[in-house]
């Protein structure tokens, strides 16, 4: 079972990092969660740009090699119902 927590991880790297302390971020993070699962770690952040929100999902692996995918938040539907469907198929 995936243990999921709220909030952020010193590990978890944000979007974009500013290269100048001065420089402004791309999206500002609104949540985030954490799913342990596993040798894995998954991180789902919903953030805000200027073109709306979106989510962000990245998964660690115990060797550190990381993946990322992001959509627009106006998709999230279309996800949760894939997930749903291949739930069935468990």
């Amino acid at each position: 079972m995936a243990d999921l927590t709220q909030g952020g991880d010193p590990h978890h790297d944000p979007v974009s990092s500013p290269v100048m302390p001065t420089q402004r971020s791309f999206a500002q993070d609104v949540h985030s969660i954490t799913i342990q699962a596993r040798q894995r770690t998954f991180y789902i952040d919903l953030k805000q740009s200027g073109n709306g929100k979106f989510f962000k999902i990245s998964e660690k692996s115990r060797g550190g090699q990381k993946t990322t995918i992001m959509f627009d938040s106006e998709d999230l539907d279309r996800f949760i119902e894939a997930f749903q469907e291949m739930k069935t198929k468990l």
